[in-house]
């Protein structure tokens, strides 16, 4: 698609919800009353997910000039030239098809001339083919032990997306086979890492479609030093990064010159972005962690979201309306960050994963034509688990001065449906969780007045400090249980939420350039740091100062 994006403010939608914001004042409490049907209409099923869209501050007029946003700006068209394979992602000219990765093996998508499913389907089958191997003990190391830690080396998305998901399904993994995850270049995480392990039963995946990043690299190398260190000179160092390395990588020539066997290297294309690449063969030390079967659950959780999206009704797709109320909060709101809280201690790196998918996708100040925004794009994306939050940040979000979407993930069954039987009673523990999961998204959409809190008997001077506004916005996303199928939906719902706001914003939210700058400049300073004079003097008398305290308290 070479035409540039369509100004949203120059629509007849924009102009439509300026004028509602003009005289916008919500009144979740009233809203309810007066409307019985409220929580079954705005509540939508997508796949397994069940979305409660009620406790936002939306009304019927808001959702219908949201969706006219949604048809002036071509939302449906950019999806539909994104699922063509078309190359949206302009600055890189390249198509954008996370989608194809889970499209399943008698599905057909041409890209520039190819059906890319045969390619997609045979890399599968051999990721599935050597985590089967690793599972069974089949492949072993040098010494002939079976493995029993797996340690993924990326970062960014070759590292976020694998440790989130390997976190989340722990009551799916091999029962004997860990896995550990380095991506920082801090050799504190190398160290920790690779604290306790056995080498003769370690197996390193490195993770770097290039073969070239510099944390990750930096890490192969140290992990292999470590490696041939602790197995001593008995056995053959080439044989041994043989057979406790492996690569997820289409550049062959610089994995064959690491060591590792080029047949043991699992690619995928330059239409797959990093923080979009989990279900790819990023995801390699997850595959063998849950299995090729809990895989392709996984994957066919992405598809299913991604059929929604393709086909449902803009008034009943969720990814879509979640993204368009998104940008309400937003461009008309004032917000700037927006919370997920996730009521599943298994799902504690969720927020995280969807930093990098959201505000690396959409942290934008340029248009897709390359010219400059004309509204406010991206969002603070932060989080944590229920209910540790509550005991920490959930204050600014009652009672602060800043409107905080957020969204809140529960699940019906628990992983461990555990009983306290203390004291004669026998509680369903989860069942206290999920009390709170209902409560705070009621008191955070309804409130507390100052009459409420006067009934109680709270002396005057102090009933202001105890009055609670409510018409704070709230999603609530529920499923009947956390697998590897759900978990895909969840990604993937986030996955096009953040595409629909980027059509909104006209932005290509699949470039990352603003991750150039700095490591380029890292490299530059590199020889300061180690000492080297000129190199040093080059720099900003900040960094000049900094880098000779560094150099003079270094031991």
């Amino acid at each position: 698609m070479s035409e540039g994006p369509v100004d949203p403010t120059t629509t007849d939608a924009w102009k439509a919800l300026t004028e509602l914001r003009a005289g916008f004042e919500p009144d979740l409490r009233s809203w309810f009353a007066d409307d019985p049907g409220r929580a079954s209409r705005f509540t939508f099923e997508a796949a397994d997910l069940h979305v409660d869209l009620s406790k936002d501050l939306i009304t019927d007029d808001l959702l219908a000039s949201l969706l006219a946003l949604a048809e002036q700006v071509g939302l449906e068209s950019r999806r539909d030239a994104m699922l063509a394979g078309e190359h949206i992602n302009v600055t890189e000219d390249r198509a954008v098809l996370h989608t194809a990765l889970r499209l399943p093996a008698d599905a057909s998508l041409e890209v520039d001339g190819t059906d890319v499913v045969p390619a997609v389907h045979e890399t599968l089958a051999k990721m599935y083919a050597f985590a089967d191997r690793v599972r069974s003990g089949e492949w072993k190391g040098v010494t002939g032990e079976r493995i029993h830690t797996v340690v993924n080396i990326g970062i960014g998305g070759s590292d976020l997306g694998p440790v989130m998901a390997y976190e989340a399904l722990e009551p799916f993994r091999h029962p004997e086979i860990e896995c550990r995850f380095i991506s920082n270049i801090d050799p504190t995480d190398a160290g920790q890492k690779l604290k306790g392990l056995d080498p003769a039963t370690t197996l390193f995946v490195v993770s770097s479609k290039t073969f070239s990043t510099l944390e990750t690299l930096t890490n192969a190398r140290l992990a292999r030093a470590w490696l041939l260190d602790a197995l001593g000179d008995d056995v053959d160092s080439a044989e041994a990064v043989k057979k406790h390395f492996v690569a997820v990588s289409t550049a062959l020539d610089k994995v064959a010159a690491f060591g590792i066997d080029p047949e043991n290297a699992f690619g995928f294309w330059d239409w797959v972005g990093g923080r979009y690449s989990v279900d790819s063969a990023i995801g390699t030390s997850l595959a063998i962690a849950i299995g090729p079967e809990g895989f392709a659950e996984f994957l066919g959780g992405f598809h299913a979201i991604d059929e929604h999206f393709a086909k449902t009704p803009l008034a009943q797709n969720v990814p879509a309306l979640m993204g368009l109320l998104n940008v309400w909060y937003v461009n008309f709101l004032d917000a700037q960050t927006h919370a997920v809280l996730p009521y599943s201690q298994l799902l504690h790196r969720f927020p995280a994963y969807l930093q990098q998918l959201t505000m690396e996708s959409n942290g934008k100040s340029v248009r897709w034509d390359g010219t400059a925004v004309t509204t406010d794009t991206g969002e603070v994306f932060w989080g944590e688990p229920g209910t540790n939050g509550q005991h920490a940040f959930y204050q600014l979000i009652h009672q602060g001065t800043r409107v905080i979407p957020a969204d809140f993930i529960a699940f019906a069954n628990p992983a461990y449906p555990l009983v306290d039987a203390s004291d004669g009673q026998s509680v369903d523990v989860h069942e206290l969780l999920l009390a709170n999961f209902f409560a705070q998204t009621q008191a955070l959409a309804f409130g507390k007045t100052a009459e409420q809190v006067r009934a109680e008997g709270t002396a005057e001077d102090i009933v202001n400090a105890r009055v609670f506004s409510g018409n704070r916005p709230t999603t609530s996303i529920m499923a009947p249980s956390l697998t590897p199928g759900v978990l895909g939906q969840l990604i993937a719902l986030y996955e096009h939420i953040t595409f629909t706001q980027g059509v909104v914003w006209g932005i290509d939210s699949f470039d990352q350039w603003g991750v150039e700058l700095g490591k380029q400049l890292a490299v530059q300073i590199s020889p300061a740091v180690s000492g080297d004079a000129d190199t040093a003097k080059r720099q900003d008398t900040s960094t000049q100062s900094l880098i000779a305290y560094y150099r003079e308290k270094r031991k």
